[in-house]
């Protein structure tokens, strides 16, 4: 178990509910990724009312905290607007604060996100940003009231996994408080395993597991993978060398079968 925004939640995975080819086959896979938290599009959902209805019975039937999101806003006002609907609608004050800066990219622009994040932390709601792995950014919505972070490891969709190592690792090591669930661009279940290597606290996808050939397997794999990564985060990882070390100890071994030795290690 671990807390998040005051709440324990039995998975660090969370997942999102677009993009499958049923909604019978996305209530399979939430089953199977064990997640206790689903990310929902509000603007998409309620654009045809007859899909959506059947939308929301799969999803009260699998009774999952209820993550919206504000996917597709450009504007605080466009953001804003979406969150006190998804509030009211849902009856939460939890909200993934997505504020889009740039088309192709779908990158968040950083100074409508701040200003959003503020805004809507002062009406009361949880913001989950959604942001890049910028730090100087990071700390601003840190300052701002901002308990968690959602920083991209590659642009949505693209499955590219993490394009920028160093920059996830520095948020890690300078926002050790703060709880970081890395958003967008994981494609592969061994790209989430990497992610909780990190000490990350969870992960959130969704085209990865909705586009798979088989959706409910993908679950199933992530949800392994984000639980023997955050294994091997608290196990400790050994550092890296750069050069060979044996494994098999040789004190004690006579010099001719010590030289036997390294042969049969280099070999």
């Amino acid at each position: 178990m671990w807390t998040v925004a005051g709440q324990s939640l039995k998975s660090r995975m969370f997942i999102g509910s677009a993009l499958y080819e049923s909604p019978a086959v996305m209530q399979e896979a939430l089953i199977a990724s064990g997640a206790d938290v689903v990310t929902v599009s509000l603007r998409r959902q309620g654009s045809d009312a007859k899909t959506a209805n059947g939308f929301w019975q799969f999803l009260r039937e699998l009774n999952l905290r209820i993550l919206p999101n504000t996917a597709g806003c450009r504007t605080e006002q466009e953001a804003v607007t979406t969150a006190n609907l998804a509030r009211e609608i849902f009856g939460t004050n939890w909200i993934k604060l997505e504020v889009i800066g740039d088309d192709y990219a779908l990158h968040p622009d950083p100074f409508q996100l701040l200003s959003t994040a503020k805004t809507l932390i002062a009406q009361g709601f949880e913001i989950f940003p959604y942001c890049t792995a910028d730090l100087v950014v990071a700390q601003r919505l840190v300052d701002a009231g901002c308990n968690i972070l959602m920083p991209l490891a590659a642009p949505i969709g693209t499955g590219l996994g993490i394009t920028d190592l160093r920059s996830l690792e520095t948020l890690r090591e300078r926002l050790p408080k703060v709880t970081l669930i890395v958003d967008a661009g994981l494609g592969k279940p061994s790209h989430a395993a990497q992610v909780m290597e990190l000490g990350y606290d969870g992960i959130l996808l969704n085209s990865a597991v909705a586009l798979a050939d088989d959706a409910v397997k993908m679950a199933r794999a992530f949800k392994t993978a984000v639980v023997s990564g955050r294994l091997g985060f608290e196990a400790g990882l050994m550092k890296p060398r750069k050069s060979a070390s044996a494994s098999t100890p040789v004190i004690g071994t006579p010099f001719w079968q010590q030289s036997q030795t390294v042969s049969v290690v280099e070999s």
